[in-house]
């Protein structure tokens, strides 16, 4: 939730560009992996940096959302470029009254022809969030980080206890950072509705998931760079993880005593260890 005042559109677009800069910096955008959406609550006019519209027909009813905007890039499109031409990367989205249909407003520069194929998820997501808490900013990043994606594809790293108990004991920060943990999605087929329905229901209690042997979805009701730390958090702890396994497990990481402490000392309240 944000308070007034309220960005503007350029600042929207410049922090959604830092963010796929950073993703792609750490390597968890190769070519043109990855996707952005940004939902605004307050009222925005983009026409003119988007002048151009066309009607879009929504993959789900979104009637409480009428009125409403998302920021969203262009399918086939590379996170490292939205920073330095927003408007040929990114494209905006108006839900119209009734929720089922929306407005895509695009720019004369834009280099794609429709938005993320994975919009589906992100606009579930988006919907499921601010029904929950009445949130007026949403932001959700999709990316492809390496050691995240290469560890969905061990079966003990499938399996949610597991994962998070090796994953965050690699530095103090990330009992504080994922308090929840790393949710846990097997793989589906990337854009479908079985993707998007338990994509859903794992960020209801997580703020960022692994699509099993794909990637990750991570979201902020903060910005576009919160979600986007989120994933560089969780791929530094696979990181960490992926190292000592190269390196026949020597490191023993934080204890469950030492976490607990960590947890007590910053008021954390968290289950997993």
């Amino acid at each position: 939730m944000l308070d007034a005042p309220y960005p503007e559109l350029d600042e929207l677009l410049t922090l959604t560009g830092e963010a796929g800069q950073r993703l792609s910096e750490i390597e968890a955008s190769e070519g043109a992996a990855g996707n952005i959406s940004v939902y605004i609550g307050w009222p925005l006019d983009v026409r003119r940096r988007f002048p151009l519209v066309d009607a879009l027909e929504l993959p789900q009813a979104v009637p409480e959302l009428a009125g409403k905007t998302f920021i969203v890039t262009g399918s086939g499109r590379r996170l490292r470029e939205v920073i330095t031409d927003p408007t040929a990367n990114l494209g905006c989205v108006v839900i119209d009254e009734g929720g089922q249909t929306g407005r895509v407003y695009t720019s004369p520069r834009k280099l794609f022809t429709r938005l993320t194929s994975e919009f589906n998820s992100h606009l579930a997501v988006h919907y499921d969030q601010v029904m929950q808490s009445g949130t007026n900013f949403h932001a959700v990043v999709h990316a492809q980080p390496r050691h995240l994606t290469y560890l969905s594809h061990i079966p003990r790293y499938q399996y949610e206890p597991y994962l998070n108990r090796h994953l965050l004991r690699w530095q103090p920060e990330l009992i504080v950072q994922l308090p929840e943990g790393i949710g846990h999605v097997p793989f589906l087929v990337p854009g479908s509705g079985e993707l998007m329905a338990a994509t859903l229901e794992s960020l209801r209690h997580h703020r960022i998931v692994i699509w099993g042997k794909h990637g990750v979805m991570a979201r902020s009701d903060v910005s576009a760079k919160r979600a986007a730390d989120r994933i560089e958090y969780a791929e530094t702890a696979a990181r960490y993880e992926y190292m000592n396994l190269v390196n026949h497990e020597q490191g023993e990481g934080l204890s469950v005593d030492e976490i607990r402490a960590i947890a007590k000392l910053w008021n954390i309240e968290q289950s997993i260890f």
